[in-house]
């Protein structure tokens, strides 16, 4: 109450004149949300080069201040740092009074040096839509009661240092639409997510361990990126169910099982699967529209599908494919509709195509380290090694 009292100066001091049917009439602040402001300002201070809160002069009307927007006496949002690309930031502590600010449905941080735990008392804003504080210095735990959010629809905490798990809650966050932890020090395993309206996933570089089960992600998500993580198991059962992505990357993980033939025909343009423990034969059922499709350092085996043919940028190296590369791709590597064609560190036995065939200079073909003698010579990244043939030990033991 003392403090309340204190405010009678402030609150003279952010009477707003609005003009009302040509009268003039006062809106005031309301005082615990001025308060807050206050706290918050306090806690926080900008990076050299950014002058964001210059002109946050408390003997003035707050919601006038940068970053500030009210709706009649409250605070309804409240982006701190000045966003456009390259401004130094800020840095300091996001203050636990920012709960105060109980109208609160947006709130932003740009990049900076803010440190620190992210307040628990952010649960307390039960109006709260947008929350996106990224590319900053903010440690500890995610707060399970963040989970009591109903309202939230995009929580972007990503490139922060974030530990422990992701809260079981936050998967049970009804309208959330976008969720974005990637390049944070998570740990433990996803949980299920129970939102019908969730179309963005990023958990990209972590140290998420575990398997997925096939009911744990809904088929609403357009976009879904777990690469750079410990994650393992089979897939196929919950990409079946995910008809609607249009960009994939579960690349840099320890996934198994077999790449179901149906995810080839889901709207996407970018197949991400590298680097995972997938095996057995690749079996697409139609021309695959994908522009980018990266299978590679796998254990993907069998005969490579005619039905590939068709991809733009297409990374096959460093698996157990074996038999003739289809003439399709002979013909569509000559004209150019090919961009990037890598059969390295594979079994293939032969590739259709005239020694003295000229490769577009748009065009990267290797086929280093097979179970043959290269038919054209053609560049390869550095990756693939200097030995042009597979040992023939090494064909022989695979063939038998």
């Amino acid at each position: 109450m003392a403090d309340l009292r204190g405010l009678r100066v402030c609150i003279v001091l952010t009477l707003c004149l609005l003009q009302c049917n040509n009268s003039w009439v006062f809106a005031i602040l309301d005082p615990i949300d001025f308060l807050a402001l206050q706290s918050i300002r306090k806690a926080l201070g900008d990076l050299p080069g950014s002058n964001f809160f210059a002109a946050w002069d408390f003997t003035s009307d707050p919601c006038n201040f940068a970053g500030v927007y009210c709706d009649s006496n409250k605070v309804i949002a409240l982006n701190l740092g000045d966003p456009r690309a390259g401004s130094p930031g800020l840095t300091g502590r996001i203050d636990p009074a920012i709960g105060k600010l109980s109208a609160l449905a947006e709130f932003s941080v740009v990049p900076g040096r803010i440190f620190g735990a992210l307040p628990h008392s952010i649960s307390q804003l039960k109006s709260l839509r947008f929350l996106a504080i990224s590319r900053n210095f903010i440690s500890g735990g995610i707060p399970p009661s963040l989970g009591e959010l109903r309202s939230l629809r995009t929580l972007d905490l990503s490139y922060n240092q974030f530990d422990g798990t992701i809260p079981r809650p936050i998967g049970t966050l009804p309208e959330l639409s976008n969720l974005i932890l990637c390049h944070n020090r998570l740990s433990g395993s996803v949980p299920p997510f129970l939102s019908r309206t969730l179309t963005r996933l990023d958990l990209k570089h972590n140290v998420l361990t575990g398997s997925l089960p096939p009911a744990s992600l809904p088929p609403s998500l357009q976009y879904l990126s777990l690469s750079w993580n410990r994650l393992s198991g089979p897939v196929d059962g919950l990409l079946t169910r995910l008809n609607q992505l249009n960009y994939l990357d579960l690349s840099m993980n320890q996934f198994t099982g077999k790449i179901p033939g149906r995810i080839f025909t889901f709207p996407i343009s970018s197949l991400q699967l590298q680097r995972n423990l997938f095996f057995g034969p690749v079996q697409p059922a139609d021309q695959v529209t994908i522009p980018t499709v990266d299978l590679s350092y796998n254990r993907l085996s069998g005969r490579i599908s005619p039905m590939l043919s068709t991809v733009q940028n297409l990374y096959l190296n460093n698996n157990r494919f074996t038999g003739q590369v289809p003439g399709s791709f002979v013909d569509r590597l000559l004209a150019a509709s090919i961009q990037i064609l890598y059969l390295q560190h594979n079994y293939l036995t032969g590739m259709p195509i005239n020694p003295t065939a000229d490769i577009p200079l748009s065009s990267s073909l290797c086929l280093q380290y097979n179970c043959m003698v290269p038919p054209v010579e053609a560049p390869c990244p550095l990756k693939a090694g200097k030995q042009k043939t597979r040992p023939t030990t090494q064909c022989n033991e695979w063939k038998g």
